[in-house]
C-alpha cells in the first residue's frame, strides 16, 4: 500500500523538537518487560510489489463466499449485493467523510443519514430511528439501558432464544449499573411463554426477544407484547432481521417500544464478520432517552431545507453523568450501503428478498428431513433460517463438505446444543445449490456405512 515515509533528517527534527537524541528516549520510562513483549518478527522489509505478492498469496487460502455453496447465517447473512451499492459509496465524498458535526460543510452526510432514519422507520413502523449503532448486538444492550432508564428499573428478562454473542454484549454493557439478566427458558425452540409470566413482575424494566430467534424460529410476538405489558411500564424490545420485516408484521403492529437489529444484510458483505452496523428505532416519547447522533431536517434563514444533528444526549454534547451513551460513531459508511441498498430494491424488491428466501429454505428444510438421521429441532415457523438435528456431529459433517466448498451452515456445540446445524438461506441459493447439499450429506451417510 503507498505510503509516505519521513526522512532521517525529519526524524532529527522532531526528536530535537521533544527535547530527546533518539526514539528509545521517548519511551525510557515504559518497564523492559513490556517493551520485549511488544518485538514482532515481521521478516525482512519488503517493497509495495513484493507485499501485494505476499498478500495475493494468502488470500488465495481463503474460499469466499462467491466461490463457494455457502449455507452460513447465524447473523450476518449472504444476501445479493447489486454492483451500485459499491460504486456509490466508494464516491470520495462519502468513503472519506467522517463527522457530520459541521453541519454547514456536510449536508451531504446529513441527508443521507436522514434518509436512512426515515427508512428504518417505514420498515419498523416505528416513529423515530438514530443514526445507526456498532452493530446488532450493542444495539440490543443500548436498548435495555434505554430501558432501564426509562422505568427506573434494574431488571430485564432475556430468553436463551436469542443469539448467545448478544447475550453476552449485554452482560457486558450492563454490568456496571448492576442490572438483573434474568434468563427465560425455551420450549421447542421458542420461550417458554409460562416462564415469561412467572418472571414478569412490576420491577422488570424490559422484556428482549429475537424474531426470528437465533435458532431461526418465529416468536409469538403478540402473545409476547400482551404478557409484557401485563407488567407495570415494563417495555418490549424485540430484536429482528430487517430482511423479514418485508413479509412479517412490523413491530409496531406488536406495540414494540424499542426496536433494534443487525442491518448487515441490508447491502454489506460478510466480509468475515464486519464491519457491521445496528439499527435502534423507538416511539417519540422515547426519544430523549435514545443513544447515538440523530439527523433532522429544518429551514434555513432562506427557506432552504437544511439538515442537522438534534434531539442529543451525547457524552461530546452534555455533562457525562446526563449523557445517554458514549457510542462515538455510528458505521455511517455501512449504513450509507444500506440506504443505496434499500433505494434500489424498494419495497418491492424487499418482498421479493424474503418471499424468494423463506421458500427457498423451507424447500431444503424438506429435502433434508426426508435424509434418514436428519430432522428439524422444531416445528415452530421458520423464515430464511432453521436448525437441524444430525446424525453425525454437526463439526464433523461442516469438515468434510468444506472440501467441496460447500459450507453446510454453522454447528452450534458451542452453544450448548449437540448434533445441530444452523442453516441459512438466502435468495442467492439456487434448487441445484440445495440439491447437491442434499446428495452430498447422502454420500457422506453411504460412506459412513462403507
Amino acid at each position: 500500500m503507498p505510503f509516505i515515509s519521513n526522512t532521517d533528517r525529519e526524524r532529527q527534527e522532531m526528536l530535537k523538537a521533544c527535547g530527546v537524541a533518539k526514539f528509545a528516549d521517548l519511551i525510557k520510562n515504559i518497564p523492559q518487560k513490556f517493551l520485549d513483549k511488544a518485538k514482532f518478527h515481521l521478516g525482512k522489509p519488503l517493497s509495495e510489489l513484493e507485499l501485494i505478492r505476499a498478500l495475493t498469496d494468502l488470500t488465495e487460502d481463503n474460499v469466499p463466499t462467491t466461490e463457494a455453496i455457502s449455507f452460513l447465517g447465524g447473523g450476518i447473512y449472504d444476501h445479493f449485493i447489486p454492483a451500485a451499492v459499491n460504486h456509490i459509496i466508494s464516491r470520495p465524498e462519502f468513503l472519506s467523510a467522517y463527522t457530520p458535526y459541521q453541519a454547514e460543510v456536510s449536508q451531504g452526510t446529513l441527508q443521507y443519514i436522514y434518509e436512512y432514519q426515515t427508512m428504518i422507520c417505514e420498515l419498523t413502523g416505528m416513529e423515530v430511528s438514530n443514526a445507526g449503532m456498532y452493530d446488532g448486538a450493542s444495539a440490543a444492550a443500548e436498548a435495555v439501558l434505554m430501558a432501564v432508564r426509562k422505568t427506573k428499573k434494574f431488571r430485564a428478562l432475556i430468553p436463551s432464544t436469542i443469539n448467545p454473542l448478544y447475550r453476552e454484549v449485554i452482560k457486558t454493557y450492563t454490568s456496571g449499573i448492576e442490572v438483573e439478566l434474568v434468563e427465560i427458558k425455551q420450549r421447542n425452540g421458542t420461550i417458554d411463554l409460562e416462564h415469561l409470566q412467572s418472571e414478569l413482575n412490576d420491577d422488570t424494566a424490559c422484556v428482549l426477544m429475537q424474531t426470528p430467534n437465533f435458532l431461526g424460529f418465529l416468536e409469538d410476538v403478540f402473545e409476547i407484547e400482551k404478557i409484557t405489558h401485563s407488567a407495570k411500564k415494563a417495555l418490549l424490545i424485540p430484536i429482528v432481521d430487517p430482511i423479514s420485516l418485508a413479509v412479517l408484521n412490523s413491530p409496531a403492529e406488536y406495540q414494540a417500544d424499542i426496536v433494534v437489529g443487525e442491518g448487515q444484510a441490508l447491502g454489506n458483505a460478510q466480509s468475515y464478520g464486519g464491519p457491521l452496523f445496528g439499527f435502534l428505532a423507538t416511539s417519540e416519547k422515547l426519544i430523549r432517552t435514545m443513544p447515538g447522533r440523530l439527523s433532522g431536517a429544518t429551514l434555513d434563514v432562506e427557506g432552504n431545507i437544511a439538515y442537522v444533528l438534534t434531539m442529543q444526549a451525547r457524552e461530546q454534547h452534555i455533562r457525562r453523568e446526563k449523557a445517554t451513551s458514549n457510542i462515538c460513531s455510528n458505521d455511517a459508511l455501512c449504513t450509507l450501503a444500506a440506504t443505496v441498498y434499500l433505494c434500489l430494491m424498494g419495497s418491492r424488491g424487499l418482498k421479493q428478498v424474503a418471499e424468494q428466501s423463506t421458500a427457498k429454505a423451507h424447500y431444503l428444510a424438506a429435502k433434508l428431513s426426508e435424509l434418514p438421521g436428519y430432522e428439524l429441532y422444531s416445528t415452530a415457523p421458520f423464515f430464511k433460517e432453521f436448525t437441524l438435528k444430525t446424525p453425525h456431529p454437526a463439526e464433523y459433517i461442516c469438515e468434510a463438505l468444506s472440501e467441496w466448498d460447500v459450507y453446510p451452515g454453522i454447528p452450534i456445540q458451542q452453544f450448548g446444543y449437540e448434533d445441530i446445524l444452523l442453516i441459512a438461506v438466502t435468495e442467492k441459493i439456487t434448487k441445484d445449490d440445495m440439491d447437491q447439499l442434499v446428495d452430498m450429506l447422502k454420500s457422506l451417510d453411504q460412506a459412513e456405512e462403507e
